[in-house]
Protein backbone atom coordinates (compact mmCIF):
# COMPACT_ATOMS: atom_id res chain seq x y z
CA UNK A 1 0.00 0.00 0.00
CA UNK A 2 1.53 3.37 -0.99
CA UNK A 3 2.39 5.53 2.01
CA UNK A 4 0.40 8.47 0.61
CA UNK A 5 -3.03 6.80 0.88
CA UNK A 6 -3.81 7.54 4.52
CA UNK A 7 -2.31 11.07 4.64
CA UNK A 8 -4.09 12.03 1.42
CA UNK A 9 -7.34 10.53 2.70
CA UNK A 10 -7.09 12.58 5.90
CA UNK A 11 -6.44 15.76 3.93
CA UNK A 12 -9.37 15.10 1.58
CA UNK A 13 -11.64 14.38 4.54
CA UNK A 14 -10.70 17.70 6.13
CA UNK A 15 -11.45 19.43 2.83
CA UNK A 16 -14.85 17.72 2.64
CA UNK A 17 -15.67 18.86 6.16
CA UNK A 18 -14.68 22.42 5.26
CA UNK A 19 -16.79 22.39 2.10
CA UNK A 20 -19.83 20.39 3.21
CA UNK A 21 -19.74 20.45 7.03
CA UNK A 22 -21.58 17.79 9.00
CA UNK A 23 -24.45 16.33 6.97
CA UNK A 24 -27.61 16.91 9.00
CA UNK A 25 -29.29 13.61 8.29
CA UNK A 26 -30.75 10.75 10.28
CA UNK A 27 -28.66 8.49 8.04
CA UNK A 28 -25.39 10.07 9.20
CA UNK A 29 -23.10 7.28 10.51
CA UNK A 30 -22.82 8.90 13.95
CA UNK A 31 -26.62 9.15 14.19
CA UNK A 32 -26.98 5.52 13.12
CA UNK A 33 -24.44 4.48 15.72
CA UNK A 34 -26.27 6.47 18.39
CA UNK A 35 -29.56 4.75 17.65
CA UNK A 36 -27.90 1.32 17.67
CA UNK A 37 -26.19 2.08 20.99
CA UNK A 38 -29.47 3.29 22.48
CA UNK A 39 -31.20 0.11 21.33
CA UNK A 40 -28.49 -2.06 22.87
CA UNK A 41 -28.77 -0.08 26.09
CA UNK A 42 -32.41 -1.10 26.40
CA UNK A 43 -31.33 -4.73 26.43
CA UNK A 44 -28.25 -4.42 28.62
CA UNK A 45 -29.07 -1.64 31.05
CA UNK A 46 -28.70 -2.25 34.76
CA UNK A 47 -27.50 -0.01 37.55
CA UNK A 48 -24.18 -1.80 37.40
CA UNK A 49 -20.68 -0.96 36.16
CA UNK A 50 -20.14 -4.38 34.63
CA UNK A 51 -23.16 -3.97 32.38
CA UNK A 52 -21.81 -0.56 31.34
CA UNK A 53 -18.43 -2.09 30.51
CA UNK A 54 -20.15 -4.73 28.37
CA UNK A 55 -22.21 -2.07 26.58
CA UNK A 56 -19.11 -0.04 25.74
CA UNK A 57 -17.14 -3.12 24.69
CA UNK A 58 -19.82 -4.24 22.25
CA UNK A 59 -20.40 -0.78 20.77
CA UNK A 60 -16.76 0.29 20.44
CA UNK A 61 -15.55 -3.18 19.52
CA UNK A 62 -18.14 -3.46 16.77
CA UNK A 63 -17.25 -0.23 14.97
CA UNK A 64 -13.52 -0.86 15.42
CA UNK A 65 -13.88 -4.28 13.84
CA UNK A 66 -15.77 -2.69 10.95
CA UNK A 67 -12.88 -0.30 10.46
CA UNK A 68 -10.34 -3.11 10.45
CA UNK A 69 -12.38 -5.04 7.89
CA UNK A 70 -12.66 -1.94 5.70
CA UNK A 71 -8.88 -1.52 5.73
CA UNK A 72 -8.34 -5.17 4.85
CA UNK A 73 -10.87 -4.97 2.03
CA UNK A 74 -9.09 -1.98 0.50
CA UNK A 75 -5.57 -3.21 1.21
CA UNK A 76 -4.64 -3.74 -2.43
CA UNK A 77 -6.66 -0.82 -3.85
CA UNK A 78 -4.94 2.49 -3.12
CA UNK A 79 -7.64 4.71 -4.61
CA UNK A 80 -10.40 2.94 -2.71
CA UNK A 81 -8.31 3.03 0.49
CA UNK A 82 -7.82 6.80 0.09
CA UNK A 83 -11.51 7.36 -0.62
CA UNK A 84 -12.55 5.29 2.39
CA UNK A 85 -10.21 7.22 4.67
CA UNK A 86 -11.52 10.52 3.28
CA UNK A 87 -15.17 9.60 3.81
CA UNK A 88 -14.58 8.33 7.35
CA UNK A 89 -12.57 11.45 8.21
CA UNK A 90 -15.42 13.62 6.94
CA UNK A 91 -17.95 11.59 8.93
CA UNK A 92 -16.10 11.89 12.25
CA UNK A 93 -15.03 15.54 12.01
CA UNK A 94 -17.23 18.33 13.31
CA UNK A 95 -15.03 21.40 12.98
CA UNK A 96 -16.99 23.33 10.37
CA UNK A 97 -20.32 22.68 12.05
CA UNK A 98 -18.81 23.73 15.39
CA UNK A 99 -17.58 27.04 13.95
CA UNK A 100 -20.95 27.69 12.29
CA UNK A 101 -22.77 27.11 15.56
CA UNK A 102 -20.48 29.65 17.17
CA UNK A 103 -21.28 32.12 14.40
CA UNK A 104 -25.01 31.54 14.86
CA UNK A 105 -24.67 32.33 18.56
CA UNK A 106 -22.63 35.45 17.80
CA UNK A 107 -25.17 36.67 15.26
CA UNK A 108 -28.12 36.19 17.60
CA UNK A 109 -26.41 37.93 20.51
CA UNK A 110 -25.16 40.78 18.34
CA UNK A 111 -28.81 41.45 17.50
CA UNK A 112 -29.81 41.19 21.18
CA UNK A 113 -31.98 38.19 20.30
CA UNK A 114 -31.63 36.31 23.59
CA UNK A 115 -34.45 33.90 22.84
CA UNK A 116 -32.80 32.69 19.65
CA UNK A 117 -29.45 32.40 21.39
CA UNK A 118 -30.95 30.43 24.27
CA UNK A 119 -32.69 28.11 21.84
CA UNK A 120 -29.43 27.57 19.96
CA UNK A 121 -27.16 26.88 22.93
CA UNK A 122 -28.15 23.18 23.27
CA UNK A 123 -26.49 22.63 19.89
CA UNK A 124 -23.20 23.37 21.65
CA UNK A 125 -23.55 22.16 25.24
CA UNK A 126 -25.90 20.69 27.82
CA UNK A 127 -26.37 23.74 30.06
CA UNK A 128 -29.81 25.00 30.94
CA UNK A 129 -30.06 28.20 28.85
CA UNK A 130 -33.46 29.43 30.04
CA UNK A 131 -32.22 32.11 32.44
CA UNK A 132 -28.82 32.91 30.92
CA UNK A 133 -28.13 36.49 29.94
CA UNK A 134 -25.87 37.60 27.08
CA UNK A 135 -22.62 37.44 29.06
CA UNK A 136 -23.31 33.92 30.34
CA UNK A 137 -24.38 32.77 26.89
CA UNK A 138 -21.12 34.18 25.55
CA UNK A 139 -19.11 32.34 28.21
CA UNK A 140 -20.92 29.07 27.54
CA UNK A 141 -20.25 29.45 23.83
CA UNK A 142 -16.54 30.21 24.20
CA UNK A 143 -16.06 27.32 26.65
CA UNK A 144 -17.92 24.93 24.35
CA UNK A 145 -15.91 26.05 21.33
CA UNK A 146 -12.71 25.42 23.27
CA UNK A 147 -13.64 21.96 24.53
CA UNK A 148 -15.20 20.80 21.29
CA UNK A 149 -12.24 21.97 19.24
CA UNK A 150 -10.42 19.12 20.94
CA UNK A 151 -13.27 16.60 20.95
CA UNK A 152 -14.61 17.21 17.42
CA UNK A 153 -11.44 18.16 15.54
CA UNK A 154 -8.08 17.48 17.18
CA UNK A 155 -8.92 14.10 18.73
CA UNK A 156 -10.39 12.40 15.63
CA UNK A 157 -7.48 13.67 13.52
CA UNK A 158 -4.98 12.44 16.12
CA UNK A 159 -6.48 8.96 16.13
CA UNK A 160 -6.72 8.98 12.34
CA UNK A 161 -3.03 9.79 12.10
CA UNK A 162 -1.86 7.10 14.54
CA UNK A 163 -4.46 4.35 13.95
CA UNK A 164 -6.16 5.08 10.62
CA UNK A 165 -9.82 4.39 9.95
CA UNK A 166 -10.25 1.95 12.89
CA UNK A 167 -8.82 4.58 15.23
CA UNK A 168 -11.17 7.30 14.01
CA UNK A 169 -14.23 5.07 14.22
CA UNK A 170 -13.30 3.84 17.70
CA UNK A 171 -12.74 7.38 18.93
CA UNK A 172 -16.02 8.69 17.56
CA UNK A 173 -17.88 5.74 19.12
CA UNK A 174 -16.24 6.41 22.51
CA UNK A 175 -16.96 10.13 22.37
CA UNK A 176 -20.58 9.56 21.30
CA UNK A 177 -21.16 7.08 24.13
CA UNK A 178 -19.71 9.56 26.60
CA UNK A 179 -22.18 12.20 25.38
CA UNK A 180 -25.05 9.72 25.65
CA UNK A 181 -24.38 7.98 28.96
CA UNK A 182 -21.15 9.35 30.40
CA UNK A 183 -22.68 12.26 32.31
CA UNK A 184 -23.43 12.09 36.01
CA UNK A 185 -27.03 11.27 36.76
CA UNK A 186 -28.87 8.71 38.91
CA UNK A 187 -29.40 6.50 35.85
CA UNK A 188 -25.83 6.58 34.55
CA UNK A 189 -23.73 6.94 37.71
CA UNK A 190 -22.66 3.28 37.38
CA UNK A 191 -23.77 2.20 33.91
CA UNK A 192 -22.08 5.19 32.27
CA UNK A 193 -18.85 4.91 34.27
CA UNK A 194 -16.95 2.94 31.61
CA UNK A 195 -17.97 5.30 28.80
CA UNK A 196 -16.83 8.35 30.78
CA UNK A 197 -13.50 6.86 31.84
CA UNK A 198 -12.70 5.51 28.37
CA UNK A 199 -13.44 8.95 26.89
CA UNK A 200 -11.00 10.46 29.40
CA UNK A 201 -8.31 8.05 28.21
CA UNK A 202 -9.02 8.58 24.50
CA UNK A 203 -8.85 12.36 24.88
CA UNK A 204 -5.83 12.57 27.19
CA UNK A 205 -3.19 13.18 24.51
CA UNK A 206 -5.45 15.05 22.03
CA UNK A 207 -6.57 17.55 24.70
CA UNK A 208 -2.98 18.42 25.52
CA UNK A 209 -2.14 18.65 21.83
CA UNK A 210 -5.11 20.99 21.41
CA UNK A 211 -3.73 23.16 24.21
CA UNK A 212 -0.32 23.36 22.55
CA UNK A 213 -1.83 24.17 19.14
CA UNK A 214 -3.95 26.89 20.75
CA UNK A 215 -0.79 28.44 22.19
CA UNK A 216 0.93 28.28 18.79
CA UNK A 217 -1.97 29.65 16.72
CA UNK A 218 -3.65 32.04 19.15
CA UNK A 219 -3.33 35.84 19.20
CA UNK A 220 -1.36 35.88 22.50
CA UNK A 221 0.95 32.84 22.68
CA UNK A 222 2.74 33.97 25.84
CA UNK A 223 -0.42 34.47 27.86
CA UNK A 224 -1.99 31.31 26.46
CA UNK A 225 1.04 29.28 27.53
CA UNK A 226 1.10 30.86 31.00
CA UNK A 227 -2.61 30.27 31.68
CA UNK A 228 -2.44 26.72 30.27
CA UNK A 229 0.42 25.84 32.62
CA UNK A 230 -1.16 27.52 35.64
CA UNK A 231 -4.85 26.68 35.24
CA UNK A 232 -5.12 23.74 32.85
CA UNK A 233 -5.33 21.22 35.69
CA UNK A 234 -8.02 23.10 37.66
CA UNK A 235 -11.02 21.91 35.64
CA UNK A 236 -12.88 18.88 37.09
CA UNK A 237 -12.33 17.10 33.76
CA UNK A 238 -8.78 15.80 33.26
CA UNK A 239 -8.90 17.04 29.66
CA UNK A 240 -11.35 19.91 29.13
CA UNK A 241 -9.33 22.28 31.30
CA UNK A 242 -6.35 22.10 28.97
CA UNK A 243 -8.37 23.43 26.03
CA UNK A 244 -10.36 25.99 28.02
CA UNK A 245 -7.32 27.37 29.84
CA UNK A 246 -5.40 27.80 26.59
CA UNK A 247 -8.37 29.55 24.97
CA UNK A 248 -8.80 31.79 28.03
CA UNK A 249 -5.17 32.90 27.86
CA UNK A 250 -5.13 33.30 24.08
CA UNK A 251 -8.30 35.43 24.10
CA UNK A 252 -7.48 37.36 27.29
CA UNK A 253 -10.65 36.33 29.11
CA UNK A 254 -11.60 34.39 32.23
CA UNK A 255 -13.57 31.17 31.85
CA UNK A 256 -15.30 29.08 34.50
CA UNK A 257 -17.92 29.83 37.13
CA UNK A 258 -21.40 28.56 37.89
CA UNK A 259 -23.02 26.22 35.37
CA UNK A 260 -26.54 24.78 35.58
CA UNK A 261 -27.33 21.40 33.99
CA UNK A 262 -30.99 20.30 34.23
CA UNK A 263 -31.29 21.65 37.76
CA UNK A 264 -27.82 20.47 38.84
CA UNK A 265 -25.45 23.31 39.71
CA UNK A 266 -21.68 23.05 39.29
CA UNK A 267 -19.17 25.66 40.45
CA UNK A 268 -16.20 25.48 38.10
CA UNK A 269 -12.80 26.98 39.01
CA UNK A 270 -11.94 30.07 37.00
CA UNK A 271 -9.20 30.05 34.38
CA UNK A 272 -7.51 33.12 32.92
CA UNK A 273 -6.78 36.67 34.05
CA UNK A 274 -9.06 38.88 31.95
CA UNK A 275 -12.73 39.83 32.17
CA UNK A 276 -15.51 37.38 31.41
CA UNK A 277 -16.21 36.78 27.72
CA UNK A 278 -18.41 39.28 25.94
CA UNK A 279 -20.40 38.83 22.75
CA UNK A 280 -17.52 40.15 20.64
CA UNK A 281 -15.25 37.41 21.97
CA UNK A 282 -17.36 34.68 20.35
CA UNK A 283 -16.19 35.49 16.83
CA UNK A 284 -12.60 35.67 18.09
CA UNK A 285 -13.07 32.19 19.58
CA UNK A 286 -14.50 30.94 16.27
CA UNK A 287 -11.42 32.21 14.42
CA UNK A 288 -9.20 30.50 16.98
CA UNK A 289 -11.17 27.26 16.60
CA UNK A 290 -10.60 27.32 12.85
CA UNK A 291 -6.89 28.09 13.26
CA UNK A 292 -6.39 25.22 15.71
CA UNK A 293 -8.31 22.88 13.39
CA UNK A 294 -6.16 23.82 10.41
CA UNK A 295 -2.99 23.29 12.44
CA UNK A 296 -4.27 19.94 13.71
CA UNK A 297 -4.99 18.85 10.14
CA UNK A 298 -1.44 19.70 9.09
CA UNK A 299 0.05 17.84 12.05
CA UNK A 300 -2.17 14.81 11.41
CA UNK A 301 -1.27 14.57 7.72
CA UNK A 302 2.47 14.90 8.41
CA UNK A 303 2.30 12.40 11.28
CA UNK A 304 0.38 9.86 9.21
CA UNK A 305 2.90 10.19 6.38
CA UNK A 306 5.87 9.81 8.73
CA UNK A 307 4.42 6.78 10.51
CA UNK A 308 3.47 5.02 7.25
CA UNK A 309 6.92 5.77 5.83
CA UNK A 310 8.60 4.36 8.93
CA UNK A 311 6.45 1.24 8.74
CA UNK A 312 7.25 0.77 5.03
CA UNK A 313 10.97 1.08 5.72
CA UNK A 314 11.04 -1.81 8.20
Amino acid sequence: MPIWCDPLGLALGVALDRLLADPQSSAHPVALFGRAAAGLEKSLYADDRRRGVLHVAVCVGGVTAAGVLAMRATGSRPVLRTATTALVTWAVLGGTTLAREGEHMAGALEQDDLESARARLPHLCGRDPRHLEASELARATVESLAENTSDAVVAPLFWGAVAGVPGMLAYRAINTLDAMIGHRSPRYERFGWAAARLDDVANYVPARLAGVLTVLTGPDPGQARAVLRRDGHRHPSPNAGRCEAAFAGALGVTLGGKNVYEGRVEERPTMGDGPGPEVADIRRAVRLTRAVGLAAAGVAVLTAWALRRATAAR
